[in-house]
């Protein structure tokens, strides 16, 4: 496995959990979506899914059509793109993009924040996802 994406902007949590699925860096996805006007610092992509849809998309990889509600880590797909951290300011729902995957049936999570000591997690309880978006042929 690679060394997992640390996303280099605050924001840039959607960004870096692209490159960790597409398997690029931060910079090389930052100037993908740079390209097709895709800007962490654009404060409406805090609060939306079509932008990590349209990045995939283009990479060719198909997400499904709707955010699936969380119920377990047991009935999660192998690979997902997964909302953690729920909060409302202002009336608008924020979250933060992690990376779930298993590797040889082992589940893990690919989390790109920079304060955290180790960006792969296993520490399922702490989490708390509320939905997910199930990725195929990545």
């Amino acid at each position: 496995m690679h060394k997992p994406v640390v996303q280099e902007e605050v924001t840039g949590c959607g960004i870096a959990s692209v490159a960790n699925i597409l398997g690029k860096t931060y910079a090389e996805m930052k100037a993908i979506a740079n390209a097709m006007g895709i800007h962490a610092a654009d404060t409406s992509l805090w609060s939306d899914t079509q932008y990590v849809r349209r990045l995939l998309s283009s990479a060719g990889v198909e997400t499904s059509r709707d955010e699936i509600p969380f119920d377990s880590w047991e009935a999660l797909p192998n690979l997902a793109l997964l909302s953690i951290k729920h909060h409302q300011e202002d009336g608008k729902n924020f979250w933060h993009w992690v990376v779930f995957k298993r590797i040889d049936g082992q589940p893990l999570v690919l989390d790109s924040a920079s304060y955290l000591p180790s960006n792969v997690r296993q520490d399922f309880e702490a989490m708390q996802p509320k939905w997910f978006i199930e990725i195929s042929n990545a």
